[in-house]
């Protein structure tokens, strides 16, 4: 096991032109069975199951032609460093496009995955989006998260949310395993920020707007990496929250910055702080430039190519990052010689 590892990692890529399926979505290797150590509790999860099961990890991502290849690499560093892979059960958020595709993709490249695939409408947030800074965080599919306690089924009472340009270094179950005490939400939080970029004069203006965030720390957090107290999400309406956010600022423009604001007026300086190691985000980059960027100090385990700057997309122009090497064994995709073994 460790040698056909090793050597897959160590040649990922064969040579040259890219594979892709009948769609143009591209094709991916079959990644390498992980099993549970003799540690692990061996379960099994089915859509169909009413109660909570806490050897199980949940984590969701989406899924779409875009960033497919991101979200496989992600795939794939969690279950290789992952101490019981065969509990961690995937929850792939995904619009009707492609679906079937999408399920034919990851089924053949993780042949042993547990996984479902669930249909998201863009029609529900499409209304309630206006354009940001960068394009890419205008779509649909990007405010997924905010939905996951309506589309995972109630026994799903936590889950962790990645983001598609992320790779996992450590143990998964460290991250699962946080106390949230009475919050809703964990993630590394940088205290002391300055908020006055996230949202406009208008915002500012306005007395209603502002108390929002009045006699709140002012901590901002990246929703890349998130765990959630689903049951607590619920309970606390905390998508009609969000929701009320978006359409003020659709009306009214009171931040410039895709979804990550209504999270910020919702849950900044109530979140469950998080170890920095857990998300190493900026290394795409700014939104406009993408631009490369060094680690920051301390301990790395889980690395996020969060703004415009992919490292997939630059190591195929050949201009990469220094630390988009970190990302490259992760990467499955297939790529065909360009002149032929016969």
């Amino acid at each position: 096991m460790c040698l056909r590892l090793c050597l897959f990692l160590l040649f990922p890529i064969a040579i040259s032109s890219v594979t892709t399926t009948d769609t143009d979505l591209p094709a991916f290797r079959e990644a390498p069975a992980f099993r549970n150590g003799r540690e692990c509790f061996k379960t099994v999860w089915s859509p169909e199951d009413r109660t909570h099961n806490p050897s199980i990890i949940h984590i969701a991502m989406t899924l779409d032609a875009i960033y497919l290849r991101g979200s496989v690499a992600g795939v794939f560093s969690v279950l290789q460093h992952a101490s019981c892979p065969e509990n961690v059960v995937f929850h792939f958020i995904a619009t009707q496009r492609h679906s079937a595709d999408l399920r034919r993709i990851i089924s053949s490249t993780f042949p042993y995955l547990t996984f479902q695939i669930y249909h998201f409408d863009p029609n529900l947030v499409r209304s309630k989006i206006s354009s940001s800074i960068r394009r890419a965080l205008d779509q649909p599919l990007n405010y997924a998260r905010i939905y996951l306690a309506d589309l995972l089924s109630a026994s799903v009472r936590r889950v962790i949310y990645f983001d598609s340009d992320l790779v996992v270094v450590d143990d998964v179950a460290k991250l699962w395993g946080i106390e949230l005490g009475r919050h809703v939400v964990g993630a590394p939080e940088y205290c002391h920020a300055n908020f006055t970029h996230y949202f406009t004069s208008r915002f500012w203006s306005s007395q209603g707007y502002k108390s929002a965030l009045k006699g709140r720390k002012p901590c901002y957090f990246n929703t890349g990496v998130m765990v959630i107290d689903l049951g607590r999400w619920r309970e606390g309406r905390y998508t009609v929250k969000l929701e009320t956010w978006m359409r003020i600022q659709k009306r009214h423009r009171i931040y410039e910055l895709g979804s990550l604001p209504p999270f910020l007026l919702v849950f900044a300086g109530d979140v469950e702080p998080v170890e920095h190691r857990w998300n190493q985000h900026g290394l795409g980059g700014d939104n406009l430039e993408g631009l490369c960027r060094d680690l920051h100090p301390g301990p790395v385990s889980l690395l996020h190519w969060s703004g415009k700057g992919k490292p997939w997309l630059r190591l195929d122009s050949r201009r990469p990052c220094a630390l988009d090497s970190l990302w490259a064994p992760y990467d499955l995709l297939r790529y065909s010689p360009l002149i032929s073994d016969s």
